[in-house]
């Protein structure tokens, strides 16, 4: 079986930048903690994941079918820190050095992009192909299945996780396929949209434990305590709305190829270029095809492995 590794790049941007200091830059004063925590992220994927084809899927700046089908849609975000947007660029080079194709598409988020493109993948025909998403965004898991899984930093980045179905339901106590639903009851304040008023996460899990499913639950309303189907009545349009902005679209307007997301050949010297220039030495080492020379130190007459 092929591997494919779709690489959620804001949500892992996003984290870099809030796990690595603001005391991270260059000589020349550059701050480059995100792009240096996304590098060091990437460097690790192709060592531990070991893909077969490679893609990093971009959020654009223009507004999605989300907010206009909700105003309210993320509206309480604030804006993206200027220090954070300034290293946005110096992510795409690092990729595009790296000959890593780049996928977005304006009107839809990364997340639909990946979703897309994930279940594009385990459909080409001829090829058996799995998927492995990298990302810190537990939303995505609604995507999980038998050949999509998720590669998620657990604690910054110390430690990586790989979701299954398994694991997604030992994790969030649901299965994958009802994160939809459990958004359109509890709604999601990050992305401002409401859920059902009064329906908190216990109940939440309880009603899809039983009834599996959002349209189901209200096609057992006479079943359910009167209390709480009085919530669910009332919170119908808005719950039904919720889960529609929380499904992650698979059919956005992009097409794979996966010959051009297959790991191949990057200009070596192009690529530790732009590495010096950003001072990550650390990480020169680890580009791929880069041969861990030996250096022998003398120090008191004793030879030192470095």
């Amino acid at each position: 079986m092929k591997r494919l590794v779709l690489i959620d790049g804001h949500a892992i941007l996003h984290r870099a930048y809030h796990a690595f200091p603001q005391t991270l830059t260059t000589r020349k004063g550059e701050l480059v903690n995100a792009v240096y925590g996304f590098t060091r992220i990437l460097l690790t994927v192709l060592d531990d994941l070991k893909p077969d084809y490679l893609a990093v899927a971009v959020d654009l700046p223009q507004p999605t079918f989300r907010h206009k089908e909700y105003l309210g849609y993320q509206v309480q975000r604030p804006k993206m820190d200027q220090e954070l947007a300034d290293q946005i660029q110096r992510v795409h080079q690092i990729v595009k050095a790296l000959n890593i194709p780049l996928f977005s598409k304006v009107g839809f988020e990364a997340d639909d992009v990946i979703g897309t493109l994930s279940h594009q993948a385990i459909r080409v025909k001829g090829k058996d192909v799995e998927v492995i998403i990298v990302t810190g965004d537990k939303d995505i898991m609604q995507l999980v299945e038998e050949k999509i899984k998720v590669y998620a930093p657990r604690k910054g980045f110390a430690e990586a996780e790989t979701f299954d179905q398994k694991k997604v339901k030992e994790f969030l106590g649901i299965d994958p396929e009802q994160i939809i639903d459990y958004k359109a009851l509890v709604g999601d304040s990050s992305d401002n949209y409401p859920g059902v008023s009064g329906i908190g996460p216990k109940t939440a899990v309880e009603l899809l434990s039983c009834y599996k499913t959002l349209k189901k639950i209200y096609a057992n309303l006479d079943k359910i305590k009167p209390t709480v189907a009085t919530k669910l009545t009332e919170g119908k349009e808005s719950g039904f709305l919720s889960q529609k902005l929380a499904t992650i679209i698979t059919n956005v307007p992009v097409k794979l190829d996966l010959k051009k997301c297959l790991l191949h050949d990057y200009d070596q010297t192009k690529a530790v270029k732009l590495f010096e220039e950003l001072e990550f030495k650390s990480l020169i080492r680890r580009l791929p095809g880069m041969k861990m020379e030996k250096e022998i130190k003398k120090d008191n007459g004793q030879m030192t492995l470095l």
